[in-house]
């Protein structure tokens, strides 16, 4: 497991504490749509952290040609139709470019910033020249509006119970998605970045927003910057 998080419930439990089976329940939001509309037509899209395939699947349904990297083989064993690559993103290394990256599921609030860094480096070294990069970072308010609660039309409850400080701008966030047969949770380390620390992040790794795709400026657009 990655230092501060784990998960607990049925079935395979991935490094960063997330459940394989749970994500394999999720529902496809909108995602797919926001990122269909920020990147060229029919794109190769190198999809970091994909997990099962909740977003990987709806975009081949596009027309977009996928490759799905994450570092669980057994969330890469869900996705079909597309090119997987199990690895972690951060020392991910293909020796080639896209038209199009996503970077989403929070990641770019990784607790250790050294991290970040690598996961954004590693964007920037797989996007082509003209390409654009897709990032989903947290609402300005994860971390202060707590507990809060989420009943999805499709029968489960999802709860962010708290987000807890342990130091350096870290905070330790636990999540619960209760099913009306099974319940997960998990634990994990965020880094809260206000716009502009998220803005100056991507400015250390020759990057810089090119608009935000969404009003709560959740979903971001972003291009190298040459």
């Amino acid at each position: 497991m990655r230092e501060g998080h784990q998960g607990t419930g049925p079935g395979a439990i991935t490094p960063d504490g997330c459940a394989v089976e749970l994500y394999a329940r999720l529902p496809v939001g909108e995602e797919p749509d926001i990122v269909a509309a920020a990147i060229p037509a029919g794109a190769h899209l190198l999809e970091l952290g994909s997990g099962v395939g909740r977003i990987t699947h709806p975009l081949l349904d596009r027309g977009f040609r996928v490759t799905a990297v994450d570092e669980s083989q057994q969330m890469l064993d869900r996705v079909t139709g597309a090119r997987t690559v199990c690895s972690p993103i951060e020392s991910l290394d293909l020796g080639e470019t896209f038209e199009a990256v996503l970077l989403a599921s929070f990641l770019v609030h990784a607790g250790d910033a050294a991290v970040r860094r690598a996961l954004l480096a590693t964007c920037r070294r797989h996007l082509a020249k003209g390409g654009v990069l897709v990032i989903q970072r947290e609402g300005e308010d994860y971390h202060t509006r707590l507990p809060r609660e989420r009943v999805d039309p499709q029968g489960f409850t999802v709860r962010i119970l708290s987000s807890e400080p342990v130091g350096d701008g870290v905070h330790s966030v636990r999540a619960e998605y209760e099913f009306p047969d099974a319940t997960w949770s998990q634990t994990f380390r965020a880094r809260p970045l206000t716009r502009e620390q998220f803005e100056s992040a991507l400015a250390e790794e020759g990057l810089a927003v090119d608009r935000y795709l969404t009003e709560d400026r959740i979903w971001v657009r972003v291009v190298a910057v040459d």
